[in-house]
């Protein structure tokens, strides 16, 4: 591996780790920086890439920075089953075990989101400090009897038939969708949408379209209330994808230690449009 030049962090050598179990696979990860572990965890449908203007942020503070791809997205493998949150999940705590990470802050996005609480509920927060939980689907997106405030079938059935149908053509308009670029046309680049359409383009079409049910239909409530050390809630009010509503303001009654965050006017891809507000709060929260 050649050195990196003076000053600027060295990745690890070794960018996969083996999922060796009844559920192999091989999972991209990058590791940046020293001091305190942060994991980051993308939402659908794109990469560790999400996280450019998050990743410099946190390494010039101080931080270690360690963001993979979820199976089936980015640079990772792409096996045909597995991408249910019990997996999901499974595939974060491999990472946290085969890099011996302690001390540890994760970091989901979206449906990210959904892999922190659920590793709460699965393995405890022995290897965990804290968590943020960032324009995530917790704590349960579906409408049902017991959930009557949540989000119609209907939206989920139609996303999947849209994945099925044209998923370039979907993808399109969801990532604009996820910018809120009909009602702020200048909230991102048309380079930069294309880009992040891109990203998600070249993931599995299966992972694609399997990974709508996993996040419409997980119940994450009762991993929530597992989550035993202090989280943080950011969300935008102008979100269209997971409403303020249905998620954060929900999950910020289940969490023991929670402090909720709503940054005004941002849309779900608060990463791109509101890059400023979001860092202060994920390093203020660290720094707490």
């Amino acid at each position: 591996m050649t050195e990196a030049p003076k000053g600027v962090p060295e990745r690890t050598q070794m960018p996969y780790l083996e999922r060796k179990d009844d559920k192999p696979v091989d999972i991209y990860f990058e590791d940046y920086g020293e001091g305190q572990p942060v994991v980051l965890i993308h939402g659908w449908p794109l990469s560790h890439r999400m996280w450019e203007y998050q990743v410099p942020a946190l390494i010039d503070a101080g931080y270690r920075v360690i963001t993979y791809d979820r199976r089936g997205f980015g640079e990772s493998g792409e096996p045909w089953t597995g991408y249910d949150y019990d997996t999901m999940a499974g595939d974060l705590q491999a990472l946290l075990e085969q890099k011996d990470l302690n001390d540890a802050v994760l970091v989901g996005f979206s449906m990210g989101g959904g892999e922190v609480a659920r590793y709460f509920g699965r393995y405890g927060s022995d290897r965990i400090t804290k968590a943020m939980l960032v324009s995530a689907v917790t704590p349960y997106m579906l409408k049902t009897d017991d959930n009557p405030d949540g989000v119609d079938r209907s939206v989920f059935d139609e996303m999947k038939a849209g994945v099925k149908t044209d998923r370039i053509k979907f993808l399109d308009g969801f990532g604009k969708q996820f910018v809120n670029a009909d009602k702020n046309p200048d909230a991102l680049s048309g380079d930069l949408l294309h880009y992040n359409k891109m990203i998600a383009a070249f993931a599995s079409p299966k992972a694609t379209l399997d990974c709508i049910e996993a996040f419409a239909a997980t119940d994450f409530r009762e991993d929530l209330k597992k989550a035993d050390v202090p989280v943080l809630l950011v969300h935008g009010d102008a979100d269209q994808i997971v409403p303020l509503e249905v998620s954060a303001e929900r999950a910020d009654k289940l969490i023991p230690d929670s402090r909720l965050e709503v940054i005004s006017g941002a849309p779900h891809g608060l990463n791109y449009t509101h890059t400023d507000e979001l860092n202060k709060l994920m390093l203020d929260f660290l720094k707490s």
